[in-house]
């Protein structure tokens, strides 16, 4: 039997290296490398893919979006073997880094705790979770925002439906609450698009390749 320090210590690795991991943000990284610029500069002022998107177009979305689900899927792959492996904690520990993962991509050390939203790094959590949750909620989040355009009420609404698919599929306490911590920070990011919902005043996305000038 390990002993509590030994389990603390797991922990604490998991949750730092999951952490860190979320931290590579691929919106930054794609700005910074290929338009010398910060893309929280412009737009919403959020390093996610939505603003990187309506900020430079298209060119280089697939850098984004290949950091972003390339860091879920390791922070999940980590905790599913060392807390899985070692503890027998195997879906608990999964949904423990995911957590990490989460408040990294949205509050990054490496840059000045200003991040994303979350939305594809949980996107990419879920079907590394479960592929029945990530099934329904990608689904929802693709019917609304086709039908309306409003890429944040897909979000929040996806979100809102992961802890509720966690309680019916697993019926576990603990992962519930680690669904529900995680829904409630992509829901606290979108609190601006929440209340411009509301007010009618939410900007509709847009397919466009790519409006944005390099600077000389």
């Amino acid at each position: 039997m390990l002993r509590i320090s030994t389990v603390c210590a797991l922990l604490i690795c998991v949750a730092a290296a999951s952490y860190l991991l979320g931290c590579s943000n691929g919106a930054i990284i794609a700005s910074n490398l290929f338009y010398h610029d910060d893309v929280r500069r412009h737009g919403s002022g959020n390093a996610g893919l939505t603003n990187f998107y309506r900020t430079y177009g298209a060119k280089y979305a697939l850098c984004v979006i290949a950091v972003d689900m390339l860091k879920a899927a390791a922070a999940v792959w980590l905790g599913r073997e060392l807390l899985g492996g070692i503890l027998g904690c195997l879906i608990l520990g999964k949904y423990f880094a995911a957590l990490f993962c989460v408040i990294g991509h949205m509050f990054p050390a490496f840059y000045a705790f200003k991040g994303g939203k979350g939305i594809l790094c949980s996107a990419t959590l879920l079907l590394c979770l479960d592929w029945r949750i990530a099934l329904v909620c990608w689904g929802l989040f693709l019917v609304l925002c086709f039908a309306t355009r409003y890429v944040s009420l897909g979000s929040v609404s996806a979100a809102a439906g992961f802890p509720i698919l966690t309680q019916i599929i697993y019926n576990d306490y603990y992962l519930t609450v680690f669904s529900v911590l995680i829904a409630g920070l992509v829901i606290y990011a979108h609190r601006q698009n929440i209340v411009r919902l509301l007010q009618g005043t939410e900007s509709k996305f847009h397919f466009h390749m790519n409006n944005f000038e390099e600077k000389p």
